[in-house]
């Protein structure tokens, strides 16, 4: 089922880029009354395409002066697939060819060569050291191409977590992990240590999660 053109496709677009947001905040970036956005919100709620919640999957909840809080809107996986480009079916008859004729390593090495603009376009700005400081880096460039990037604690090891609320090749990637190993591999050269996925928009999960490894200092056990 595909969503009509028109303002409803407008709201959907925007959450597809830059992630959950309020019905106030839609508005604004569409220049229209919230209480028109909000109808189409509600709407997308009912058939699926989108969720509602009052607390934002990443973040604190926001409370808007003395009343309830701010109602989030996030895409669902039928939202996305319903806005999805008819270039997918181009791309994935394209990558079934290349499998088919030069193997699933060709395929591999094609989303690798995808990737290495944007990575060394974002090792061009990353100037933090560190995993964790380059991470939130990365997390900033992400979300300037549309990811809806966030960075979450990773646990008591001091790990944090890269988290991306969009992806832009997930329906191909559902066919093809490759993608999605090219991408980690990238994240891994980024920020200069071992990355784990540990979820994927692909895969049918609501976040790509990226477990970022943070080295802990050497203990110094010598005795004075």
């Amino acid at each position: 089922m595909q969503i009509e053109i028109g303002t409803a496709a407008r709201v959907v677009r925007l959450l597809l880029e830059g992630g959950p947001a309020t019905a106030a905040s839609v508005a604004r970036s569409l220049e229209l009354t919230p209480a028109a956005v909000r109808r189409h919100l509600d709407g997308l709620v009912l058939k699926g395409f989108a969720t509602s919640s009052e607390r934002a999957p990443f973040g604190p909840t926001f409370r808007s002066g003395r009343g309830r809080p701010a109602r989030f809107y996030a895409l669902t996986a039928s939202g996305r697939d319903a806005f999805a480009q008819s270039y997918d079916d181009l791309a994935v008859g394209a990558l079934r060819y290349l499998a088919e004729v030069q193997g699933e390593g060709a395929v591999l090495e094609f989303a690798r060569r995808r990737i290495h603009g944007n990575e060394a376009r974002y090792d061009s700005i990353m100037t933090q050291d560190g995993p964790a400081a380059r991470a939130l880096q990365l997390v900033g460039a992400l979300s300037d191409d549309g990811f809806a990037a966030s960075m979450l604690p990773g646990g008591p090891s001091g790990a944090v977590q890269v988290c991306q609320h969009h992806c832009p090749v997930a329906h191909v990637a559902e066919e093809f992990p490759q993608f999605c190993e090219a991408e980690r591999e990238s994240f891994e050269r980024l920020l200069g240590s071992h990355v784990t996925r540990l979820a994927t928009i692909a895969n049918g999960d609501g976040v790509c999660t990226t477990l970022v490894t943070v080295p802990q200092p050497a203990t110094n056990w010598s005795s004075s």
